[in-house]
């Protein structure tokens, strides 16, 4: 079994949860993520099944959409709804004009501080870890880009947002700093993943009904990046971990490499008129892949 699985993930359940039943549903340990979602948060997961988990790192993954609801006067330990309280102040009657005189310093690439309550590591441990005891320890800034962060609807202390960002965004910190700027503190209070680079929620399965017919094939997945046709002597070469020698130069640095029949067996990088494999699937994999296509 290979390929990209898009799973609408609900609320409640961990993303290993999610990642728990695809293991089930397709009898293999090797189910991997392309990056978690809080369990109170819903939305994308896409998952790697089989030998395509070598592939995650390749797909087109950016930027990640979400739409999310900041609620206003009232913060938490973790920034969002699963933390402790640990403040309230009463909201201002102008959020709205503090809101839009705010948000563009939130825009662009901007240091975003990880929060405490997250699985970023200090000295070997999730922060996570000190949190839970109480203690706060010296992290590093680290650099994010936020394409849009725009307001959707407003309903009192609640605010409807559309954030579209780059991975490694901690969407509540959003939250969180917007709140401090405007002076009474917000925190996440919903949140819904809706897109991951070139994969949509609208074409995902939700927990209860995928199977083997909702895979995406790696040469369904992995465009933008080209998927280059090889001959059995190519396929050989890239096979035995040598570079291939390619008939047409492509522009792009990375290729996908697919068999004579159409099926992606690899990734390499193109140098001039070879292209050097830097993952392919194993000899093994692919008779079991072919057995069960039989």
């Amino acid at each position: 079994m290979l390929g990209i699985l898009l799973v609408d993930k609900p609320i409640g359940l961990t993303s290993h949860d999610v990642v728990s039943r695809a293991r089930r549903v397709f009898s293999t340990k090797r189910v991997g993520h392309a990056g978690t979602l809080d369990p109170q948060a819903t939305g994308l997961l896409v998952l790697a099944v089989g030998p395509a988990t070598r592939f995650l790192q390749y797909l087109p993954l950016e930027p990640k959409e979400y739409l999310g609801t900041i609620t206003f006067g009232v913060t938490t330990n973790s920034f969002d709804a699963e933390g402790e309280v640990t403040g309230t102040q009463p909201v201002p009657a102008n959020l709205e004009e503090l809101i839009h005189e705010h948000l563009p310093k939130f825009r662009g690439e901007i240091s975003q501080l990880p929060p405490m309550f997250s699985a970023v590591k200090k000295a070997g441990k999730p922060l996570y870890t000190y949190a839970r005891k109480g203690e706060e320890v010296e992290r590093a800034e680290r650099r994010v880009v936020i394409d849009t962060y725009d307001i959707v609807k407003i309903d009192g202390p609640h605010v409807d947002v559309r954030i579209v960002c780059s991975g490694g965004t901690y969407v509540r910190s959003l939250a969180h700093d917007l709140g401090q700027a405007v002076g009474c503190g917000a925190h996440l209070s919903a949140l819904r993943r809706t897109r991951i680079g070139k994969f949509s929620v609208e074409e995902a399965r939700v927990i209860d009904d995928f199977g083997p017919e909702d895979l995406w094939s790696l040469d369904q997945a992995l465009p933008p990046m080209p998927v280059v046709k090889l001959n059995e002597g190519q396929l050989r070469h890239i096979q035995h971990g040598q570079p291939a020698r390619l008939r047409e130069t492509p522009i792009h640095t990375h290729v996908a490499l697919a068999d004579p029949d159409g099926m992606v067996v690899g990734v390499g990088r193109v140098h001039g008129e070879f292209v050097h494999p830097e993952i392919v699937i194993p000899f093994d994999a692919l008779y079991e892949l072919e057995s069960e296509s039989l």
